[in-house]
């Protein structure tokens, strides 16, 4: 039966899931508009940063559509599988950090910190890996999946890192187990400052980004940890980078779903 502490905490990250998401301020924020990535891009260089072009956004596309003003938008269930996954790994203990590649403004980052303060654990990080300058461009030679990507068009993906870590510091969290990899994943992550890891969150979008951050995040994953992967069913090129990546190495592990978006699995061996 939970006792005080439990309860205490799950009321705390309730409440902060719904604040991450916006979901408590019913009706005061929206979608980005128009959809036309290259018409956001033409009007970012025309109107000043402050501006913003939204639509009201309905309860059922939260998590489904890209917000003004929330601090994440991968939606309660996908919120929840971070949660989740947390709270089993320090249960079961597996050993090591949570790591997100591609963090737009720090809305799971903050969420997983939080899951960590209210279970009272002190000896993992959280690492929050980002360009902090948008998606790159793709690289059609290399990776011929990426081919017509657009993902680099948009400005709102550009949230620098200045402004997560005030993000950050909003609800409290900014603190020595959080820490910052600033750059393109094929710069950072295969000389990333971590051994172990209990949890990669996967959320770059285009074929590259999910394939660097596989290639050096996946083999510290601890055996009994997860592998999430937020855009497996929004973008074809991600979803081909798992398929190949779990091909080359062998990986059994059944796939899972999260919602209509993403998936994860738990690593076996």
């Amino acid at each position: 039966m939970p006792n005080d502490s439990d309860r205490a905490a799950d009321l705390y990250l309730e409440l902060l899931k719904g604040t991450l998401l916006g979901t408590i301020y019913p009706n005061m924020d929206g979608f980005y508009w128009p959809h036309s990535y290259p018409m956001r891009w033409l009007l970012r260089k025309i109107f000043p940063s402050d501006v913003v072009f939204f639509r009201r956004m309905p309860s059922e596309l939260r998590g489904h559509a890209w917000p003004a003003y929330a601090y994440s938008m991968v939606g309660p269930k996908r919120l929840d599988n971070i949660r989740f996954c947390l709270e089993d790994v320090i249960k079961k203990n597996v050993q090591g950090d949570f790591v997100e590649t591609g963090v737009w403004r720090g809305g799971a980052c903050i969420f997983a910190r939080a899951v960590l303060k209210a279970r009272g654990v002190t000896d993992r990080n959280v690492w929050v890996a980002d360009s902090f300058e948008g998606l790159p461009k793709p690289d059609a030679e290399k990776y011929p999946e990426d081919k017509g990507d657009k993902h680099h068009f948009i400005p709102e993906l550009a949230v620098s890192l200045e402004q997560v870590q005030a993000n950050f510091r909003i609800f409290g969290l900014l603190d020595n187990q959080v820490k910052f990899m600033k750059g393109w994943f094929k710069d950072t992550l295969p000389t990333a400052p971590f051994e172990k890891l209990a949890v990669a969150r996967l959320d770059g979008d285009i074929y590259e980004s999910t394939m660097d951050a596989l290639k050096s995040l996946y083999p510290k994953v601890s055996v009994g940890g997860y592998l999430i992967v937020d855009d497996y069913e929004a973008v074809p090129a991600c979803k081909q980078a798992i398929h190949d990546y779990r091909n080359q190495h062998g990986i059994k592990d059944p796939i899972k779903a999260i919602d209509s978006s993403g998936i994860f699995w738990q690593k076996s061996v």
